[in-house]
């Protein structure tokens, strides 16, 4: 019988050397390279985050926190390498999406056998 962990260990290996991660990490890299974009990019993840805490903490959003979050898309769309860097990050999360439904697949076919 295979040991899980070490199968989840040679997962993670296969994940770094398949080709959306390979993307996603030049995208990033080619991103933080350009100091502009990348400080951009830092502070919309600031932003994000804030929200986040906010929300998870039962915190209504201000209207003051919604025109940010509204001029910091506005700002994001229009870098490329950002765009770049989103579109990668998307199709590396397919790929973890599609992982997850897979590991997860024993314990949907538990509950539910006859889906």
């Amino acid at each position: 019988m295979a040991n899980i962990y070490d199968t989840a260990n040679q997962l993670e290996k296969e994940i770094r050397e398949s080709q959306q991660f390979g993307d996603l990490k030049e995208s990033f890299d080619r991103l933080k390279e350009n100091e502009e974009a990348y400080g951009l990019f830092k502070e919309f993840q600031g932003l994000q985050q804030s929200l986040h805490q906010k929300m998870m903490a039962g915190e209504e959003i201000s209207e003051e926190d919604a025109t940010a979050a509204q001029e910091m898309t506005g700002k994001i769309q229009k870098e490329e390498l950002i765009g770049q860097l989103m579109q990668r990050e998307q199709a590396f999360s397919t790929v973890l999406d599609d992982l997850n439904r897979i590991i997860t697949g024993p314990i949907r076919e538990l509950y539910n056998p006859e889906a």
